[in-house]
């Protein structure tokens, strides 16, 4: 049989047997197009392609620009071929069994510039409502001064009890919280989310709705939610002026670069993190040498760049 019989055949095994969706089995079509094109510039039938062959159509479509997670696709759909038609007796190995797609580059976390970070800290909203003024301002200073997650956030009681996940202790100026793989931590409150805080709490003690145990409460006193918290923050970054809409992770990346441009010490802002492995947190030097960068592209007569 020739190599458009076989492709079809495989892929009426799979629309049949395997009872893929009609879009899956219409990619594996397209990724086995592209594999006969490139069986036939090599001169070679489809049983005849050999790991070599593989590897050097991977490196072909990585330098055209493609990126690692598509070619790892295209690869999954070649794969799953050739273990068909090794279980057919048509060839004696499967020749992209251990070929792997280029590795994609982690994207860098986005980060707020200090100048954008101050502005939204500073932020005062003239809405005429007080108490969810001094509950959001609270929030803002805990996230980016604290670098706390979302739900560690969100886990803070007022104060300290036997089932609290957190807590924030104003006079020893720290806040307690239950991070990932229930692992607790301490990290310091500055003296800017103490007074925030200190606003709100005196406020909450005034509503009517108040429970005793969550930090921070919506209108009805239930504890806010994580989603409640994203939605105000985005809110109240696009009412400070900030191109982009902020979440509370952005905060936290925030904290944990101008910390680290500051001071240097990468093993501090692990343990400010919570990180477990310090691998995590060296995302943060290519953050720190990208504002390096900048600056020096900025300031130094010899260092303009052209496109």
């Amino acid at each position: 049989m020739d190599d458009a019989g076989l492709v079809e055949r495989y892929l009426e095994h799979v629309r049949v047997e395997k009872r893929l969706a009609a879009r899956t089995v219409e990619l594996y079509a397209l990724d086995l197009q592209k594999l006969s094109q490139q069986a036939t510039q090599a001169g070679v039938a489809l049983t005849q392609v050999h790991n070599a062959h593989v590897r050097r159509w991977v490196a072909q479509m990585h330098g055209a620009g493609r990126s690692g997670r598509g070619i790892g696709l295209i690869l999954s759909g070649w794969r799953g071929f050739y273990a068909w038609l090794g279980r057919e007796g048509l060839v004696k190995s499967n020749p992209v069994v251990d070929v792997k797609a280029p590795r994609a580059p982690k994207p860098l976390p986005k980060a707020l510039s200090v100048d954008d970070a101050v502005q939204l800290a500073q932020f005062s909203a003239d809405q005429g409502d007080a108490w969810l003024e001094a509950r959001d301002a609270a929030m803002v200073e805990l996230l980016y001064g604290c670098g706390l997650r979302v739900g560690e956030l969100v886990g803070l009681d007022v104060q300290a009890s036997t089932v609290a996940k957190g807590w924030v202790d104003l006079q020893a100026g720290e806040a307690h919280v239950l991070g990932k793989g229930s692992k607790r931590r301490s990290v310091p409150v500055g003296s800017k989310a103490i007074a925030a805080l200190q606003a709100w709490l005196q406020l909450r003690a005034a509503s009517k709705h108040a429970p005793q145990a969550p930090l921070f409460i919506g209108r009805n006193g239930t504890r806010l939610s994580a989603q409640a918290i994203w939605q105000r923050l985005r809110q109240r970054s696009l009412q400070a002026g900030l191109a982009t809409p902020v979440h509370p992770h952005m905060l936290r990346h925030s904290f944990a670069s101008h910390v680290l441009q500051s001071s240097g010490d990468l093993r501090a802002v692990q343990e400010l993190l919570g990180h477990a492995s310090i691998a995590t947190t060296q995302v943060y030097t290519r953050l720190d040498f990208q504002h390096l960068a900048k600056a020096y592209d900025a300031a130094h007569p010899r260092a303009k760049r052209k496109d």
